[in-house]
């Protein structure tokens, strides 16, 4: 259908070359009003927008009016849209409401703000609430390890102040102790003290009546008679008698008489020189000790002991029998010829 008419107010004719056989057809007229009322209307960026619209419509409407079809089968259409007023008319037309609009955008950014604010406070306060909380926890444990330190040391002192009155408890039993033991053996000593003293003194040795003579020793074995040739003495003959017997073994007088001399004497050793009444000396040698050194003895007293001293190869006993002029004779037979049996 065919229509010379000029296009409306504000719309534009899209009509391309050739389109007169099907004449002006819009089918946006019926739908697309006016703008009214007071909007804001956001510019529109480029003409692809549009276009495309236009061209989506367009063909929407050639499909409606003839059934499916390509764009083969059909010329080309003019389509004319509403010319829409400029973003700068809009805004001068309404500029009271952009105003308006401005004081709602701040009240909404300060609202915004407000509750940024709000938040953020109550993330800081909570997070003021978990340190204190961290910090309360952190404080009683250290109240209970300080208190367990504290409980410690107090049971360490008691221990320690423990174990000083045991030791000091012991040492006073110890000392007590050794005081009782040191009182039993002092009262001992002192009774046996006692009991000594109160025994009567031994009866001392009755003096062997005059005339009477004992052997010089006990426990012995003749090892050399008198006269005995040998190079170990230095006349070349034994001048003596020996009774060979262990150290130590008592050695007596053989006579009543008087200890004229006693001490060391060369190759005799330690010897002892008794003088009887007629004058005859006996020596005693290579003794180990002396019992008696000067003064009278009687008969059987221990004058010393057997020894090893001076020019020998044992312990024993060397006795000599002199004259009153100091000539030696044979120890056996005086000590036989005085009734003892050697």
């Amino acid at each position: 259908m065919e229509s010379n008419a000029p296009a409306p107010d504000g719309i534009e004719s899209l009509e391309p070359a050739g389109a007169g056989a099907w004449g002006e057809w819009n089918p946006t007229e019926d739908s697309v009003r006016p703008v009214r009322g007071r909007h804001r209307v956001a510019k529109q960026r480029g003409g692809l927008a549009r276009s495309s619209t236009v061209l989506g419509v367009g063909v929407i409407a050639a499909v409606g009016a003839g059934g499916i079809a390509t764009a083969q089968d059909r010329p080309q259409v003019s389509i004319s849209l509403p010319s829409l007023p400029s973003l700068d008319a809009l805004t001068g037309a309404e500029g009271h409401h952009g105003k308006a609009a401005d004081a709602d955008t701040a009240n909404g950014a300060a609202q915004a703000r407000g509750a940024v604010a709000s938040h953020a406070d109550a993330g800081e306060a909570l997070r003021s609430r978990i340190l204190q909380q961290a910090e309360a926890q952190t404080d009683a444990a250290d109240a209970v390890a300080k208190s367990a330190a504290e409980q410690a040391a107090r049971d360490a002192a008691a221990q320690e102040a423990k174990d000083k009155q045991e030791s000091a408890r012991k040492a006073a039993e110890e000392a007590a102790a050794k005081e009782a033991a040191d009182a039993r053996t002092k009262a001992e000593e002192a009774a046996r003290a006692e009991a000594e003293a109160a025994q009567p003194a031994p009866a001392a040795p009755a003096p062997a009546p005059a005339g009477s003579f004992s052997l010089p020793t006990s426990s012995y074995t003749i090892t050399s008679t008198y006269g005995a040739a040998g190079s170990m003495w230095s006349s070349g003959h034994h001048t003596g008698l020996d009774f060979a017997a262990p150290t130590g073994t008592p050695v007596k007088a053989v006579a009543g008489g008087t200890i004229t001399s006693a001490g060391w004497s060369g190759a005799y050793g330690y010897r002892i020189v008794l003088e009887l009444p007629d004058g005859t000396e006996i020596w005693y040698c290579h003794l180990s000790s002396m019992s008696v050194t000067s003064g009278a003895v009687g008969a059987g007293t221990t004058i010393g002991r057997v020894g090893a001293t001076g020019n020998v190869t044992g312990p024993h006993l060397h006795l000599e029998v002199r004259t009153s002029g100091g000539s030696t004779m044979d120890p056996m037979a005086w000590l036989e010829s005085k009734g003892l049996e050697v």
